[in-house]
């Protein structure tokens, strides 16, 4: 992921709002989304500070053109994923000078994010879902097997299993509160669960297409990562825990799958790239075939926010560098074709639970609760979500010298069970 005038720190843009201090789209984001105005067609955009760029607009004007530009003004980003990383780049340039403040402004071609709804990025045909962060394994696992807290494959592979592509909607849906089976007062219920869990995680968008047989391997993993988003992969503790034996996870996972609707692409992520941290004295080596040479890792700060309906604003629960994991996005792509599975354009995967070294790093409920039940400052505790609770997700890359970029919002609220 190269480095060029796109993300330079004295860059700015005509559009005032993208040059405020701690600016989630400042004009080094150029995050891509679908949009639509007072239910019409859904387009594509981009943000801009608080507004967004009509793509389509803008080429009616004459001031975008070419394929990549044409791609990512319909209904759907998947075309433009299909044309691979250089298209998106050719596009991030473009809409770069068009936004700059050396620029002629054109306000006519921007709308109020507060007057737009925002779409999932394109139909998902597949979603895997990854187990990267050895802190949240560590941690789940000692309370379940001090002995052996790891997976057996963990050091090796960057474990996953392919979760439930149908049930991803778009940051703002409500979460309904599934019904299912589980251990209760020592018998098998039917019945509303009583352990919403959240999990935070990043999103990965798949750009390009590898055919069937033919893996990618990690020298090229990179050019298949289209971009991030924030990822709340909805966890249900007590239906997961019975289930689970020998197959893993599956009406524990499945009901709901939240997702930031702004793409993060990759070439926005460049000046934030990092190494992993060493591996533990006495763990294996990464495997060649997962060994890039690159520095692979990104430097994005996560947090989890929980608001009750008694709270006037959300409470941060959780705060965790991405840049911790075990496994990066570019080897979760290589594993994941390692075997020539067809990655597809528009596919998604989830890194798994962002999880840190550090008390408060915990992302997700299971990890939290192994401290004791969630105080929250007006007085209130959870355990685990009850009705009426939102989780709202936020995240922002920082590096030396780099101007930060942010994720915008991932958020759901939890909504009661259907009444038998």
């Amino acid at each position: 992921m190269p480095i060029d005038h796109t993300h330079a720190s004295g860059l700015t843009s005509w559009v005032a709002s993208a040059n405020a201090p701690g600016c989630d789209f400042p004009i080094q984001n150029l995050p891509l989304g679908i949009f639509s105005i007072a239910g019409g067609t859904p387009r594509g955009g981009v943000a801009i500070g608080d507004q967004v760029l009509d793509i389509g607009l803008a080429m009616a004007h004459g001031l975008l053109r070419g394929a990549a530009a044409e791609a990512a003004s319909g209904p759907s980003l998947r075309p433009l994923m299909a044309m691979g990383r250089a298209a998106s780049a050719e596009l991030r340039h473009n809409v770069s000078a068009l936004l700059a403040a050396s620029a002629p402004p054109r306000p006519e071609l921007l709308h109020p994010q507060s007057a737009i709804r925002m779409h999932l990025p394109g139909e998902v045909r597949n979603f895997s879902d990854f187990m990267a962060s050895y802190d949240h394994c560590a941690r789940l696992g000692a309370a379940r097997d001090p002995k052996n807290p790891l997976p057996p494959a963990f050091h090796h592979l960057p474990v996953a299993y392919h979760s439930r592509a149908s049930s991803v909607r778009p940051s703002g849906t409500n979460v309904r509160r599934p019904w299912g089976q589980y251990f209760k007062d020592g018998e098998i219920v039917f019945a509303p669960t009583g352990t919403m869990d959240f999990e935070l995680e990043l999103g990965i968008w798949i750009a390009g297409e590898n055919e069937q047989g033919e893996p990618t391997p990690i020298s090229l993993a990179d050019q298949r990562l289209f971009g991030f988003c924030l990822l709340n992969d909805w966890s249900v503790r007590d239906i997961q825990r019975y289930e689970m034996p020998p197959l893993g996870p599956f009406l524990g996972k499945s009901l709901h799958t939240s997702v930031s609707p702004w793409v993060i692409t990759a070439e926005a992520l460049a000046p934030f790239a990092t190494a992993l941290p060493p591996r533990q004295a006495g763990a294996p080596q990464c495997p060649p075939h997962l060994t890039s040479g690159r520095p692979d890792g990104l430097r994005i700060h996560m947090q989890a926010a929980l608001q009750t309906p008694a709270m006037a604003g959300p409470h941060v629960i959780t705060s965790a560098p991405f840049e911790n994991m075990y496994w990066t996005p570019a080897q979760m792509v290589a594993h994941h074709t390692s075997n020539g599975c067809n990655l597809l354009p528009g596919d998604l995967l989830g890194s798994g639970t962002v999880s840190g070294p550090a008390e408060g790093g915990e992302a997700c409920i299971a990890e939290l609760l192994l401290r004791g039940p969630i105080q929250l400052p007006n007085g209130e505790s959870r355990r685990y979500l009850e009705d009426g609770d939102t989780m709202i997700f936020t995240g922002q890359a920082h590096a030396p010298g780099a101007t930060p970029i942010g994720f915008g919002e991932c958020r759901g609220t939890i909504l009661p069970a259907h009444k038998a």
